[in-house]
């Protein structure tokens, strides 16, 4: 199988290159391949191979050009996925021009097979799964040694955050769906069987099996080592997972399965242990000010790590803030603004510091200084352009974007706990009052029970984590129509799509369909037209 195949025998190359550049070479000749057991070998005599391949994987969030290529400015790893992701769904408003590189995702004109979309997600998360495959085959899993089980650790997770993302971009959300075809499972144990003869899809309920195997590993194997990723790592630590962020990561996963006791208790954990090492939410002075630009923040669980001398970040304008910044150099600062979906803006309470997080009707923001609202009218910043994310280093206008990603914050825990244990039959309306009146409105009060508050949990989550490439999962385990009337679309992408809808998932690529032969494109799901768009409202601000 090509699409697979052709990664793994490269990822396969470089890690056994990486190996037997450190253990004895003079057992091995140049034609000889490493066997499974002396990869476990060399990783026990020298575990700082085994770092150095997880820091890899890590780094594969983000790469520049490895998909569409150099020419395609909207390849640049996972950050472009969450970018389009949002791009797709009803909260993040951007135009159809030709500086805007994530049109197609914006006009759902992408839901076929040669898609900018589908080759991105199916290439960057399968290449993440393929390298974890071969770290977790390079590590003896019955290791004692604290090291060698956070590595470990870290690949199990980092491989069922891969699977997870895919099962939800390929087949709609877990509850119900649990015998529809997902995605292809391939682990260590059988991707050598793989790349000799393909395989077909697993079902939704055998990938989660997979997924709730790794993510459970990937805990207990955590919680033995006793190590945090500071402990392992120098430069920027919450590139790796520590025992929070799994924790996190399983509450997702359960949240989705609908495993409500799971999900809270998960959340619970998370947020207690990150508390434990420091982390904290923003407070309500903190979220009243750009940010979410650096790994190092508080409030951050894990994150993309990006230099300066990384490829997305010397070409100035293929990366995360190039298209999502106001406030800094690239796409977005030419017109392809990310606005806010109108109706969602005006529902924000103006007690609210995440208002300030968009420009107003009149262009204006509480949260930016004198300095920075001149800015905005200097560059023309239309109204209802996000002004969250701060530049690198809080450099007006800069032209260096090396900022971080955040893929996880603590905050989303607390929304994640919430929902959990109101849908458990808890008092989730008091969870979500504290966290909300503390640090982000202290005007907010709400009472109500079971999906009262998972609906409330939700519109915070629209606000929470808007531009971080999540709340489009949340549409689709939710069961949601994707309205756009009244959000400050385009006349021609004005769509009510209703859950359920085929152009929600993407179809496999082609490449999979020609190089995979026991995938057949009738085993694919179906391509989608655009939709037709609907009748909006009459807007007092003008659409720009």
């Amino acid at each position: 199988m090509k699409s697979i195949s052709k990664s793994l025998s490269v990822i396969g190359l470089v890690s056994a290159m990486t190996l037997t550049g450190c253990y004895d070479m003079d057992k091995l000749s140049m034609s000889d391949a490493l066997t499974r057991q002396q990869k476990i070998d060399a990783a026990e005599a020298n575990p700082a191979l085994t770092r150095a391949g997880i820091a890899g994987i890590a780094a594969m969030f983000s790469t520049f050009g490895q998909v569409l290529g150099e020419d395609v400015h909207s390849d640049f790893g996972v950050p472009a996925l969450m970018l389009g992701l949002d791009c797709r769904g009803v909260d993040m408003v951007s135009r159809n021009i030709g500086y805007n590189w994530f049109r197609t995702f914006m006009t759902f004109s992408d839901c076929n097979v040669n898609s900018d979309m589908t080759n991105m997600a199916w290439n960057y998360y399968y290449r993440q799964i393929l390298a974890c495959n071969d770290a977790i085959g390079s590590i003896n899993a019955d290791s004692e040694d604290q090291t060698i089980q956070f590595y470990l650790a870290q690949a199990l997770a980092m491989r069922a955050n891969a699977y997870f993302n895919l099962a939800q971009i390929y087949q709609f959300t877990y509850k119900g769906n649990e015998d529809k075809p997902c995605v292809m499972l391939i682990t260590e144990n059988n991707q050598d069987a793989v790349l000799a003869g393909g395989c077909t899809r697993s079902s939704v309920a055998e990938i989660y099996g997979q997924i709730d195997s790794d993510i459970n590993r990937a805990v207990d194997l955590l919680t033995r080592s006793g190590l945090s990723p500071e402990k392992v790592i120098d430069a920027k630590p919450k590139r790796f997972i520590s025992l929070a962020a799994a924790h996190g990561l399983r509450a997702r996963i359960n949240l989705v399965k609908q495993d409500w006791t799971a999900a809270a208790a998960d959340a619970a954990e998370a947020i207690q242990l990150f508390a434990a090492t420091g982390g904290s939410p923003l407070s309500l002075e903190q979220a009243a000010r750009p940010g979410f630009n650096s790994i190092e923040a508080a409030n951050w669980m894990w994150g993309i790590a990006i230099a300066e001398t990384d490829p997305v970040t010397t070409t100035q304008i293929v990366n995360f803030p190039s298209h999502m910044g106001s406030l800094c150099y690239g796409y977005a600062s030419v017109g392809a603004w990310r606005y806010v979906n109108r109706k969602l803006f005006d529902n924000i309470p103006d007690s609210d510091v995440r208002k300030g997080w968009f420009l107003d009707e009149h262009g204006y923001s509480p949260n930016l200084t004198e300095r920075e609202q001149a800015y905005c009218s200097s560059k023309s910043i239309p109204p209802y352009v996000q002004v969250k994310f701060a530049p690198y280093q809080d450099v007006l206008g800069t032209t260096n974007n090396a900022s971080d990603i955040p893929l996880m914050r603590v905050e989303e825990m607390y929304l994640i706990q919430a929902e959990a244990t109101a849908m458990a039959g808890g008092d989730g309306a008091s969870i979500l009052t504290d966290f909300v009146s503390r640090y982000r409105n202290p005007a907010f009060s709400f009472s109500g029970s079971g999906d009262d508050v998972r609906e409330a949990c939700f519109q915070q989550r629209r606000v929470e984590l808007f531009g971080e490439g999540l709340i489009n999962f949340d549409y689709m385990r939710l069961n949601k129509d994707y309205d756009r009337v009244g959000g400050g679309f385009e006349p021609n992408y004005c769509f009510n799509i209703q859950a359920g809808s085929p152009v929600l998932i993407m179809p496999i690529p082609n490449s999979e369909i020609n190089g995979n032969k026991l995938f057949l494109s009738s085993a694919n799901n179906s391509p989608a037209p655009m939709p037709s768009p609907v009748q909006d409202v009459e807007y007092s601000v003008p659409l720009d």
